[in-house]
């Protein structure tokens, strides 16, 4: 398969697992979680994310939207994430 072909299916999975540990987000300096092709800031204030495409994590502002907070809040669950602060849930 030629890279067009692969276009599209990479998705931060194939990314080493550290270098997520390592980011955060430019704006809130939080940590990020992954949830499909989407990096999602764990701020409550901020409630940002930022896209990754084609397994690379597109970590600019302007290319990032403010997801409103029931997103938010799914998503954290989604990820073991306290919606409220974005720190991971106490069990």
């Amino acid at each position: 398969m030629g890279p067009v072909a692969l276009r599209g299916l990479w998705t931060l999975a194939d990314v080493d697992a550290k270098l997520l540990k390592l980011m955060e987000c430019p704006v809130a300096h939080v940590p990020l979680v992954q949830a499909g092709d989407w990096l999602y800031a764990t701020d409550p204030a901020t409630r940002r994310k930022y896209p990754v495409r084609d397994g690379i994590p597109v970590m600019l502002v302007d290319e990032s939207e403010v997801v409103d907070a029931d997103e938010f809040d799914r998503v954290m669950a989604e990820c073991g994430r306290d919606g409220q602060d974005g720190n991971p849930a106490q069990s």
